[in-house]
């Protein structure tokens, strides 16, 4: 887990020690990681444009930006195509190709998408 250092004003401050004061929150860390993840909640193009910005600098792979834009591959694939973002394609390292096979391993295929007939969901 990363740790931030930052400062924000002390009204703020105030209210996070009171929401944890008040049983709210376990504590300002708890408090902090909420508030954060909320955000990203609830702002679907902040999420993405990070997304896109950490694939582009290659900080992660496809399959993270994916994750962190709550999209699946294909999706986030068509979206670094709308931005202009050169893909890379291959494995990374070990870590990468673990994951695709992960990922590989939790697809699902219907018959009828195999070979034309009745869908049966393995």
């Amino acid at each position: 887990m990363a740790r931030i250092t930052g400062s924000y004003p002390d009204d703020l401050d105030l209210l996070i020690e009171g929401t944890v004061e008040a049983g709210v929150f376990g504590g300002k860390s708890d408090a902090l990681r909420e508030f954060v993840r909320e955000y990203f909640e609830d702002h679907e193009n902040e999420r993405i444009a990070a997304a896109v910005a950490l694939y582009e600098r290659e900080r992660v792979t496809l399959g993270d930006a994916a994750r962190l834009a709550a999209v699946d591959r294909w999706t986030m694939r068509d979206i670094l195509r709308d931005h202009d973002v050169e893909l890379r394609l291959g494995l990374v390292d070990e870590e990468d190709a673990t994951y695709e096979v992960e990922a590989a391993a939790e697809l699902e295929f219907s018959e009828e998408s195999m070979n034309g007939e009745k869908s049966h969901t393995k």
